[in-house]
């Protein structure tokens, strides 16, 4: 570790130890979504001095991320939210490796994407396949992988948990996940109802969302018909605040630095 690193990082190793630092400069963690909730793992990730980042994300910033994504500025929009984040991550720590990946993960990219040995992966997209796609393909290759719940709809921070995937119950997103994986990724279901342990990690609220009504109005209960299909989206579906999505994106890093530093 050269004179810099350890100026920029040394509060890092003294709270996670002076053997930490070196572990966290030779690790490589992908982020898959850097939107509302991998856009703050990122600036996380970046300020714990982790030496190697790979952002994939095909989105650009919209002026509706403005609510909830780290890199969404007046100036930024229209513009890649890799490379924008990417531009961050050089200022926080020059020598971070950064890897830009301008592209949506599917099934006929996933084992490209994720071929690199990576030490951790990262997932924080939204779509429940592509969600279960990722997890069954980091599970194949022994890749530790961590993944994110539904943000949207939720106002209270303190309510963020980190446990397995399945014991994340109270989560429709995570579930959703769960069932995808069982169905169509060959993982064990659940013996009467009972939750399995899955050895894969996630973050989730255990708050009941705030749905947004057609008048206006926001209610815990979903208007009638409205329910089916909400998400968490750019002009319409749940609402969402920065101290949520950021709250999921710092326990997201928080499980990953907390992990490499183990070792």
């Amino acid at each position: 570790m050269d004179e810099p690193y350890t100026q920029r990082f040394g509060g890092i190793g003294r709270l996670y130890g002076a053997a930490a630092l070196p572990r966290l400069e030779k690790a490589h963690v992908a982020i898959v979504g850097v939107g509302g909730v991998g856009s703050w793992v990122v600036e996380a990730l970046a300020r714990s001095g982790v030496g190697a980042l790979t952002l994939i994300d095909m989105d650009d910033v919209c002026i509706t991320n403005t609510n909830r994504q780290l890199p969404a500025l007046a100036h930024t929009v229209g513009h890649s939210k890799v490379e924008v984040l990417a531009a961050r991550v050089a200022e926080i720590n020059p020598a971070c490796r950064v890897n830009r990946c301008i592209e949506f993960l599917t099934e006929s990219n996933v084992a490209r994407l994720l071929e690199p040995a990576f030490d951790f992966v990262v997932d924080a997209v939204d779509r429940t396949s592509i969600k279960a796609l990722i997890i069954a393909q980091c599970c194949s290759r022994g890749l530790p992988v961590i993944t994110s719940g539904s943000a949207g709809g939720r106002r209270d921070p303190t309510l963020i948990k980190i446990t397995d995937l399945g014991h994340a119950g109270t989560d429709p997103l995570l579930k959703g996940v769960r069932q995808c994986l069982r169905r169509n990724h060959g993982f064990a279901k659940s013996a009467e109802g009972r939750p399995l342990t899955m050895n894969v990690s996630c973050v989730f609220s255990t708050e009941k969302p705030v749905y947004p009504w057609a008048d206006g109005s926001c209610s815990v209960e979903p208007e009638q018909g409205a329910e089916a299909g909400l998400r968490l989206d750019c002009a319409a579906g749940f609402g969402a605040a920065t101290f949520v999505t950021g709250a999921f994106g710092f326990a997201l890093a928080a499980e990953v630095v907390s992990r490499l530093t183990a070792r």
